[in-house]
């Protein structure tokens, strides 16, 4: 956690310094750019942020006017989000400055390393989570 913690902490300068984004604000932003359209529920699930940090930060991106809700017409209790054109346009500027520093951090460990880092957490990310996405019950031992 410490090692994840310092990682985001470092990251964080490059989107605070550029945008003034917060880092809930952030993670909501960055997954809707990767991942396009989805609801506030489905963006907490996916980034393991609580849904008062996810609803604060969708506010926050609503007023920069980077994000827009549209209500689902089958159950009018959804609002689904998705990026504005300037929204995406902050989006796109961001992507080669999260590449340079992936790529800054792979330097660091070196690439053959980095890889192999990369391929197992998200190996790890695979099973502890399953191919549906929710976290599997870890055996008891008795």
């Amino acid at each position: 956690m410490r090692l994840s913690e310092a990682v985001s902490r470092e990251f964080a300068k490059a989107y605070h310094d550029r945008y003034g984004m917060t880092r809930p604000e952030w993670r909501v932003f960055a997954t809707l750019g990767q991942y396009g359209t989805m609801t506030a529920t489905a963006i907490g699930a996916h980034s393991a942020m609580h849904k008062t940090k996810v609803s604060r930060a969708v506010a926050a991106l609503e007023k920069r006017k980077w994000l827009a809700r549209e209500t689902d017409p089958a159950d009018r209790r959804i609002d689904r989000l998705t990026l504005t054109k300037p929204g995406r346009a902050a989006y796109r500027d961001m992507v080669p400055v999260a590449r340079e520093f992936e790529r800054w951090l792979s330097k660091a460990m070196g690439a053959a390393r980095f890889a192999e880092l990369d391929y197992g957490l998200k190996r790890l990310d695979e099973f502890l989570h399953g191919s549906a996405g929710t976290l599997i019950k870890v055996p008891q031992s008795n």
